[in-house]
């Protein structure tokens, strides 16, 4: 039991899975009250457990990225028509449009309920991207990239390089502003704007070369070796695969549509994906040093996704109004102790997992010793 806390990382597909299932969690509801609790369990478990490693500082930038979303999804409600409501508390003039724009208004008057409407529409969408950004700030994305399979190896490698942006971004931004601390700048900030801007571009883009440079030494984007036929077979199976993924998941998270186009769908995409993945993967050819293995701590974590997703997944199929406040009658939104205790099930990761290991510890203990 004592060497289940021994300090180490753990493998990042737990910490998406985890990640992804308060994701689910929070697209599955609009109480303002779970979705607030949802981002502050996932910012707790961020500080927690994260590392000193670049892409562990950009969380603030979704922070930030989310405040973002809530605000332009309440401002467009003021400008393109939030009369949608008995309760106006706000009238401006409407700007008259031309006939073919029937059905789009400017401004107007404002009510209550179509501003809480896109409230929490707003809360509920960043707090899905808050959640993602936990995952990239937790998982270090070079061993996740080694983690996946062959089929996606190369696809996997521009997703990683795609999800890897902000932390090199804030990486720059640190080191920028650190080395003009070093010099002695000061002055305001819209005008040491351009001292920070410029060379954050140029060192990001600088970065991105030495990347491609590296990747195409190492042969991605090379062409397989399989007959025309396979190719067909292949991709055939893949986008099927897909599709039927996809059509499951939104009849799984969708209450209205048929249930046989929910698990019998996703179930036969996700078998039909495995069998395209499969077949795909027997191109790619390629070694691992040292693979990743999941371990009870990597279990507890992708559990503690699972059951938060769970828990309101079953939860607004026996009461949605706990989930969903109404619009109609304008109230304080109700919070019920079932969902709550499930979303406060994500936090489980901050305190049955061992803590990250510590930078330079080897060394450290070389020097001293």
């Amino acid at each position: 039991m004592t060497s289940y806390f021994l300090p180490r990382d753990l493998h990042p597909a737990a910490w998406w899975v985890w990640a992804l299932g308060l994701a689910v969690a929070a697209a599955r509801t609009t109480n303002p009250w779970l979705l607030l609790t949802i981002v502050a369990v996932a910012g707790y478990v961020v500080v927690a457990r994260r590392t000193e490693a670049p892409w562990a500082l950009a969380f603030r930038l979704y922070l930030y990225l989310g405040a973002l979303i809530v605000a332009v999804r309440v401002f467009f409600r003021l400008v393109f028509g939030g009369g949608e409501g008995a309760t106006i508390i706000l009238r401006l003039p409407e700007i008259p449009l031309p006939a073919w724009a029937a059905g789009i208004r400017l401004f107007g008057d404002v009510s209550a309920e179509s501003l809480l409407g896109g409230l929490y529409d707003g809360m509920r969408l960043a707090a899905m991207v808050i959640c993602l950004g936990a995952a990239n700030a937790l998982a270090n994305p070079k061993r996740l990239l080694k983690a996946m399979p062959p089929a996606l190896y190369e696809v996997g490698t521009a997703v990683i390089v795609a999800l890897s942006v902000f932390p090199q971004l804030a990486e720059s931004v640190l080191r920028v502003r650190r080395a003009r601390k070093l010099r002695g700048g000061s002055g305001k900030k819209m005008k040491a704007l351009h001292a920070v801007l410029i060379p954050v571009l140029e060192d990001a883009l600088s970065r991105s070369l030495q990347l491609a440079a590296s990747m195409d030494s190492r042969g991605y984007g090379r062409a397989g070796t399989l007959e025309a036929r396979a190719r067909l077979l292949t991709g055939t199976l893949m986008i099927v695969g897909l599709l039927g993924v996809c059509v499951g998941v939104y009849a799984t998270l969708d209450g209205s549509t048929p249930r046989f186009l929910a698990a019998p769908v996703l179930s036969a995409g996700v078998l039909i994906g495995l069998a395209g993945f499969r077949a795909a993967g027997k191109r790619v050819q390629r070694t691992r040093y040292r693979p990743d293995r999941w371990h009870p701590a990597e279990l507890v974590v992708a559990a503690s996704g699972g059951a938060v997703a769970g828990v309101l997944f079953m939860t607004s199929s026996v009461n949605p109004m706990d989930l969903n406040p109404s619009l109609l009658n304008l109230s304080w939104p109700s919070l019920s102790w079932g969902p709550l205790f499930g979303v406060l099930a994500g936090v489980v990761p901050a305190f049955l997992t061992p803590v990250p290991e510590p930078p330079y510890a080897a060394l450290e203990e070389e020097v001293h010793t």
